[in-house]
């Protein structure tokens, strides 16, 4: 684990700080993140061929995957539902072309890279004990890009507390996904903290991987990497399907990639009023994924 809870907080914070102007320069942070997430989740994948019993943790990592996964699943549409009963989200029914393939191949790629990532260390069997201290730097440095990020998302405090279902959505979903996150706990017999930290990651799957990985280790990581990645799959999969009757149950089971992987699913399907709902609550709980995650692994 990283050596204190503040050395993670301060670059996030200090990227925070930052206001950008130059659109090529956040252009260039933007790559600079998307490589860096790259790196550290072939770095996981090395690190999963260093563990001892493969066979058998990849086992419980399975059982951590599918136990989080519908036990937060689960809680969030159970509640989600009644948000649309009591507050419904006009929506307005776009025929367009979604760019479902290409997403999909996006999100393949990141598994593609762990997956690498453990063939490698695998087949060369070397010493990987560097592995941990390396993806603590890089994940020192990715923390400061995504401050950076969240700053110049474009929202500001005032539209988001304006935005009041957003910000709703972005409650349900977190009080529910924390629940969901104790019962796969108590289920699995795992500390408390250690199932909050898991219920933490909203579909961020790549930040959510590499936050528990180096926190939890290996196996709560890969664990985090699968359980998010299912998340966003079916969001992917539910959003055209229900984002007329349920706009609410859609956008909030998107989670974090509300704010920009699954928005131009969320605008197609449902609208333009369904984008500004989308980007508040995904902006919301992006910003508490790596706070929330730190703070209970820390615990």
């Amino acid at each position: 684990m990283l050596s204190g809870i503040l050395l993670i907080f301060l670059p996030l914070v200090l990227g925070y700080l930052i206001p950008i102007k130059k659109t090529n320069i956040l252009e260039f942070i933007n790559t600079q993140t998307s490589r860096l997430v790259l790196v550290i989740l072939a770095l996981m994948g090395l690190s999963l061929a260093g563990l001892d019993n493969l066979s058998q943790n990849l086992g419980q990592i399975l059982l951590y995957t599918f136990t989080f996964f519908i036990s937060i699943s689960v809680c969030n549409l159970l509640a989600l539902p009644w948000l649309d009963r009591l507050w419904p989200t006009p929506t307005s029914h776009v025929q367009r072309k979604l760019p479902l393939i290409k997403m999909g191949l996006e999100s393949a790629k990141l598994v593609v890279v762990v997956a690498l990532g453990l063939v490698v260390g695998l087949l060369l069997n070397v010493d990987l004990s560097w592995v941990e201290q390396a993806s603590e730097n890089i994940l020192l440095l990715l923390l400061f890009f995504i401050g950076i990020q969240l700053r110049n998302s474009g929202m500001t405090l005032k539209q988001i507390i304006l935005n009041k279902k957003g910000v709703i959505i972005a409650a349900v979903i977190l009080v529910t996904s924390l629940l969901g996150g104790v019962i796969a706990a108590l289920l699995l017999d795992i500390p408390i903290n250690n199932g909050l930290a898991m219920a933490s990651g909203f579909g961020w799957y790549s930040l959510a991987g590499i936050l528990i990985g180096d926190g939890l280790g290996s196996v709560y990581g890969g664990a985090a990497f699968l359980n998010e990645l299912l998340r966003e799959i079916l969001a992917l999969i539910m959003i055209p399907l229900l984002i007329n009757r349920y706009p609410n149950t859609a956008i909030g089971y998107a989670g974090a990639t509300a704010m920009d992987f699954t928005l131009p699913v969320i605008q197609s399907c449902g609208g333009i009023r369904c984008v500004p709902i989308a980007i508040v609550s995904g902006f919301i709980l992006s910003l508490l994924v790596p706070v929330l995650i730190l703070f209970f692994i820390s615990l």
